[in-house]
């Protein structure tokens, strides 16, 4: 028998033994499990028979709650052990499918014996739970299966680097238990593999790429020392999957100090919360917690401000004119700048010496302290005390004196009108108190007295609590118009001219009195206001993703290093996908001013075909340096049409062209959300299955969505339209990042359809990357 087919015969009997051994081990499992529950059920069942329940005395009491506890505990203890056995057993199914992708054979230097490494994306270990049948692809020993090429070899180890060599590398292609290919390759990867993956159809949730993980991603997925790992990688070159595998990976790394609820994932909208939603969970772990900024801001304001999103913002930025008398798009900028930060910052010093705005303190009416004796009392301070020391001292002060003033309220005839307003259940509660009052301390009174005196107390003390709470949380500073304050300021400082500073002072009064808060002031005010009372410190937290990078301003990462000041932070972002305007100029990932900071690269591009790449890179300035995969498939179709009518019916030929082509994921991309709306509503007279995707959709499923670009990011489709690629459409340098976020979406097709002369950008890219019809009219059918 030739070596080649040997060796199929033996991976293959390997494969079958695996799985037979997986199968038992299955019904062991459930076998065991089914166990369990019956104990689970038969205690929960018997679980009052089972405890002795005695209250007469305080030790019969005291037994009895010993008895509850303990067999509480026993109960928990069973169904926490049926919970671990049910993520096993998911484990070992999952196995069953596909027990392992790759593997390495190695050679310790120093040793003679060959060992054969088999990896899936769970370990698996022998009868005797001796040795590794599988091992997890996160296990040190399996970085060399990313790492390294046939030949010298290493891993680490908490002992330190482990040399050898290594002597084969192969790949197999499992489907339902059973192998169905298998090659050997000195790739990390091996183009047929990863051709074959590529080439599927678009999924409405997130695939695991452990399999077919690349060198440069293993660097993004190991890394463990960087306080922040700043990723920039080119659109479709695996960084969200990378980052997901990362989690993964840190998860089963620091599995004894680290949990998936210490772990927040800040994505671009919901909808991507829910394409990603499936990845951990396939790899065997809890999913981390979800959110976007826009979420976590508005939860912070929305009891004072109506906030604008950030959807909302783009479209009043798309809607800008040049003629318009007071543009936004300089005052977004500026606020998101390190210019406005430095001015804030300013401002902060400023306050320590004037301009401290407080309220006045009322109770019932009654004015316990103005505002101005309260500005008195905080600017007493030499200019050394800080803002929030001064103000802890000042809420001292307060809170003193309601203690003072609670002595004199209770005789009001106020309290006395509400003692006799109190339901039953209050009452009993209090005589229920009376009985436990040491009676030789109250000898001077009468029991009627007694009883009205605490209900007394007890009406103050509960009318005043809201009070107190408040003063606690410095809720006296009037930070609101002290920060508007700011804008009464002269002065432009840096990076705006006068004219402009005026018009954007004046712009965020207006705003802040209907106190309605617009995206680029909404994180500025924030930090200003948390700068003052505190910030509510998430210490829990220890590692943070965060997608999308290049579309959040310095405000914004600042602020998220206050609140989570112990968290390591993983940041992923493609500049030549930075959708909102203050992108173009604070870009983390060029500026590398943060310390304690590793910035890698990801220059491949795995999503498109090679056609579709080579279009896309032509946008953007060094789009050379992006390397496509070599996957082959159509050129890019640009069609110019004369009006909106032959568009319509070039889209619906489009769309129909994609269905036979039997695409799951169709995207008809536009520019704004109400060019989205009216196209969704005319596809839906001809189409089953089309969806309109807003900021308020969480989930897709197969058919046509038609999106507007900003919320497309991060998510792939089999074929694109990007409607109405038209020159009055895409004009500026934010739209040219605009129109190649839209295209880079495709995964095997990729239209664009420009109604009276197509973009400049699109005019830019050589006419030989793409096929290109001018049409007139509609022709006959």
């Amino acid at each position: 028998m030739p070596k080649q087919d040997q060796d199929w015969q033996e991976e293959y009997n390997r494969v079958e033994e695996i799985g037979f051994y997986i199968e038992d081990k299955i019904k062991r499992l459930k076998k065991y499990m089914a166990l369990i529950k019956e104990r689970v059920i038969g205690i929960r069942k018997d679980f009052w028979d089972d405890v002795t329940v005695n209250l007469t005395e305080l030790d019969d009491a005291i037994e009895t709650q010993a008895s509850l506890k303990q067999q509480a505990e026993f109960l928990s203890e069973r169904e926490r052990s049926h919970g671990q056995l049910a993520n096993e057993l998911n484990k070992l199914l999952d196995l069953k499918e596909k027990p392992y992708f790759g593997r390495i054979d190695f050679t310790e230097k120093g040793s003679s014996e060959r060992e054969q490494i088999y990896i899936g994306t769970s370990s698996l270990m022998d009868q005797n739970e001796d040795d590794f049948l599988i091992y997890d692809w996160r296990a040190p020993i399996s970085s060399m299966y990313y790492d390294y090429s046939p030949g010298p070899a290493s891993y680490q180890t908490i002992d330190g680097d482990i040399e050898g060599e290594m002597e084969l590398k192969r790949q197999y292609v499992i489907k339902q238990g059973e192998l169905t290919g298998m090659f050997d390759t000195g790739l990390t990867i091996g183009d047929q593999m990863l051709q074959n993956v590529l080439g599927q159809f678009a999924s409405s949730k997130m695939g695991s790429i452990v399999a077919t993980i690349q060198q440069e991603q293993n660097k993004i997925i190991r890394n463990e020392t960087s306080k922040f790992l700043v990723v920039q990688g080119v659109a479709g070159s695996g960084k969200t999957s990378a980052a997901l595998q990362r989690v993964a990976y840190l998860l089963y790394r620091y599995r004894e100090t680290l949990t998936a609820d210490q772990m927040i994932l800040f994505s671009p909208n919901p909808l991507f919360n829910s394409y990603v939603s499936r990845v951990l969970p396939d790899l065997g772990e809890q999913n981390i917690k979800q959110m976007t900024f826009y979420h976590y801001v508005e939860q912070q304001l929305r009891s004072r401000f109506t906030v604008e999103s950030p959807f909302e913002q783009i479209e009043v930025v798309f809607s800008e004119t040049e003629t318009d008398t007071w543009s936004r798009l300089s005052g977004i900028r500026y606020k998101s700048s390190e210019h406005f930060l430095n001015r804030v910052d300013t401002y902060l010093k400023e306050l320590l010496n004037d301009g401290f705005q407080f309220r006045n303190i009322r109770f019932r009416d009654q004015i316990i302290f103005t505002k101005d004796e309260l500005a008195k009392s905080f600017y007493q301070f030499p200019e050394h005390v800080s803002i929030q020391l001064r103000l802890e001292k000042v809420a001292e002060m307060i809170l003193e004196k309601l203690t003072q003033l609670e002595r004199k309220w209770v005789k009001e005839d106020w309290v006395e009108d509400e003692v006799e307003l109190l339901d039953k259940e209050e009452l009993q509660d209090v005589f229920a108190k009376m009985e436990n009052q040491v009676r030789e301390q109250l000898e001077d009174y009468q029991q009627a007295d007694l009883e009205l005196s605490y209900l007394k107390r007890k009406v103050v003390k509960r009318r005043v609590k809201p009070l107190r709470d408040k003063i606690k949380q410095f809720a006296f500073v009037n930070t609101k118009r002290t920060y508007m304050q700011l804008f009464d300021q002269t002065d432009p400082g840096q990076g705006l001219t006068e004219q402009d500073w005026l018009k954007l002072a004046r712009f965020t009064k207006e705003s802040f009195k209907a106190n309605n808060l617009t995206w680029e002031d909404a994180t500025p005010f924030l930090y200003f206001e948390k700068m003052i009372v505190g910030f509510e410190e998430n210490r829990a937290i220890k590692h943070i993703i965060l997608d999308e990078a290049q579309d959040y301003s310095t405000f914004q990462l600042r602020y998220l290093t206050y609140i989570y000041p112990n968290s390591r932070m993983t940041l992923l972002g493609d500049v030549n996908q930075a959708i909102y305007y203050h992108s173009l100029t604070d870009n983390i990932l060029t500026e590398g001013a943060i310390e304690k900071t590793e910035q890698i690269k990801l220059m491949r591009s795995y999503r498109s075909t090679q056609p579709i790449v080579e279009f896309t890179r032509a946008f953007i300035e060094d789009g050379n340096q992006i390397e496509p995969f070599n996957r082959d498939g159509n050129r890019p179709i640009v069609y110019e049409l004369d009006n909106d009518t032959i568009a319509e019916y070039k889209l619906y030929d489009c769309i129909d062209n994609y269905l036979n082509r039997k695409y799951p994921h169709i995207a008809v991309i536009t520019k704004t959300m109400d060019e989205a709306r009216e196209l969704a509503e005319l596809l839906s007279k001809s189409y089953e299955q089309v969806q309109l995707i807003d900021q308020e959709t969480h989930t897709f499923k197969e058919g046509i969505h038609v999106i507007p670009v900003y919320l497309a990011k991060g998510i792939e489709f089999d074929g694109v339209i990007v409607y109405d690629a038209s020159a009055h459409q895409y004009l500026n340098e934010l739209e040219r990042y605009i129109l190649y976020t839209a295209c880079t979406r495709a995964m095997h097709d990729l239209t664009l359809i420009a109604i009276g002369g197509m973009s400049r950008f699109i005019k830019e890219v050589p006419t030989s990357l793409y096929e290109f019809y001018r049409v007139h009219e509609i022709s006959p059918e």
